[in-house]
């Protein structure tokens, strides 16, 4: 009898002992867990801070940019779209035009491919060498309504999304 109750007795120390080493790697485990979830939580606030820098990056270089919308297709293969708008900007705005030194950088259609599905005509995108000539030509343009050879367009600042 005294045998069985030191077998039981050794059984039962080494499914302690088991137990004990099953209950610490459970708790490395679950350690590990917590630390990969704070890990991915991590990256998830270092991804949306890296997408509002770049926004932030995206506007500063397009702070510079108008967005004229409404001009038809083909308009500016004859004259090129920077003379379009000095164009644009001669008819509606004679005296801001000789008010300011307006010095446009480049000036193109936006996308550069036509999509056969949109009817209307891709916006055509200015780059000024100044904001506070943007600015003003905004400024003038809020009281009155654009027009290109008597057609109503619009304008905009370019920014992003």
């Amino acid at each position: 009898m005294k045998n069985t109750i030191e077998e039981i007795k050794k059984n039962l120390d080494a499914l302690n002992s088991r137990a004990d080493n099953m209950e610490e790697r459970i708790s490395n485990l679950e350690d590990g867990n917590i630390e990969l979830l704070q890990a991915e939580e991590e990256r998830e606030a270092r991804l949306i801070r890296n997408e509002e820098t770049l926004r932030e990056l995206s506007d500063t270089i397009r702070r510079c940019n108008v967005r004229i919308i409404g001009i038809p297709e083909g308009e500016e293969k004859e004259k090129g779209a920077e003379s379009l708008f000095k164009e644009i900007m001669a008819e509606n705005f004679p005296t801001l035009v000789r008010e300011i030194d307006l010095q446009v950088t480049e000036a193109n259609r936006s996308p550069n491919f036509i999509n056969a599905r949109r009817p209307t005509p891709r916006h055509i995108v200015v780059k000024l060498a100044k904001v506070n000539d943007k600015e003003k030509i905004l400024r003038t343009a809020r009281q009155k309504k654009l027009t290109y050879k008597g057609t109503p367009i619009r304008r905009l600042s370019d920014f992003s999304a």
